[in-house]
């Protein structure tokens, strides 16, 4: 456990998340009444979802429907296109024709649905800011669902939520502002949370290996960490022999192709635990492991502590001190 709360010299990726920042922008503050339903083309752009008050489900192709609640954090890091509805029966309609249909006002405002209960969203985009390279957002899922009443985060996004909240009830001149420039802070400490578990596991670095294959291998483990990968299948799609390609993955990154695929996922469990209330087994089947015991045996292997002690040790380093982020030895 000791290790966890030590300081670690500061170098460019520690700087880099410390000083991690988003641009983004609001699309939209929607005012929705059940039953509503709509559908966002896929774009090359990070998108967000945040839930002021009620709640709805999201939907992307190949991934359980996620189910949001008031507070709930929702980052699509890639932009797939997706749809949010108050419920999975309702009809869905392309949002670009809804907000033909129904203009937003001069605060970005939506109105949209039926007479049923409420829901509000917050959606926009996001880029990294400058001097922060991009391919640090393909370390995270294609989903990131953040509970922020609920995880670590809680203490330092709660009072940004409720400025959020209070510009959403009051009808200001330049809310569209406020609202992404209160977004950018929300986004960039989500972001930054979730990164640390990757950062422990070392994955972050500052630039793509100059292997092809190699860097093609590294973004279908990091796109579907829950795929059976084995070497011989990683190798299959990439092109190349099993030696040659265990040889050329190694030659680039100082590891094998499956130690690699296990530092992923440990990575990406690393983040759920410091960032959602998912159990350990929910979060054992999102990042490819058959049961919360295997995945916590590797777990505890890799990091020292157990994904409960470690859960529990990223809310208290979040709640108190910013300035230490862990990395793994």
């Amino acid at each position: 456990m000791t290790r966890l709360l030590t300081a670690p010299a500061r170098d460019s990726i520690d700087e880099l998340l410390a000083d991690l920042r988003v641009d983004s922008s609001v699309y939209c503050l929607s005012e929705l009444r059940a039953p509503w339903g709509f559908r966002v083309e896929g774009r090359h752009v990070a998108k967000f979802h945040l839930v002021l008050d009620g709640g709805c489900w999201l939907r992307i192709d190949g991934v359980d429907p996620v189910e949001l609640g008031e507070g709930d954090l929702i980052i699509l890091p890639r932009g797939e296109g997706h749809a949010v509805s108050d419920d999975l029966g309702s009809p869905v309609r392309g949002l670009d024709r809804i907000l033909a249909d129904n203009p937003l006002d001069t605060g970005a405002r939506l109105s949209y649905g039926g007479q049923g209960d409420r829901t509000r969203l917050l959606c926009g985009g996001f880029v990294l800011a400058d001097g922060v390279p991009a391919a640090m957002l393909a370390l995270l899922p294609t989903v990131v669902h953040i509970d922020t009443a609920r995880s670590g985060v809680a203490a330092w996004l709660e009072p940004t939520f409720a400025l959020l909240r209070h510009e959403a009830e009051h009808s200001t001149p330049g809310a569209q502002a406020i609202f992404a420039k209160l977004a950018d802070v929300f986004l960039a400490q989500a972001v930054r949370d979730f990164l640390v578990g990757a950062q422990r596991a070392g994955l972050l670095s500052t630039g793509p290996p100059a292997d092809a294959a190699v860097g093609r291998a590294i973004e279908l483990v990091r796109g579907t960490p829950a795929r059976r990968w084995t070497l011989a299948e990683l190798a299959h799609e990439v092109g190349t022999s099993r030696s040659a390609f265990a040889s050329r993955f190694r030659a680039a990154t100082g590891e094998s192709p499956m130690r690699y695929v296990a530092t992923v996922r440990l990575g990406l469990a690393a983040g759920y635990l410091g960032t959602t209330n998912l159990s350990v087994n929910a979060i054992a089947r999102r990042v490819g492991y058959d049961s919360d015991a295997s995945l916590s045996k590797a777990f505890k292997r890799e990091f020292g502590v157990s994904p409960g002690a470690y859960r529990q040790c990223r809310g208290a380093l979040t709640t108190t001190e910013p300035e230490l982020i862990p990395r793994a030895r």
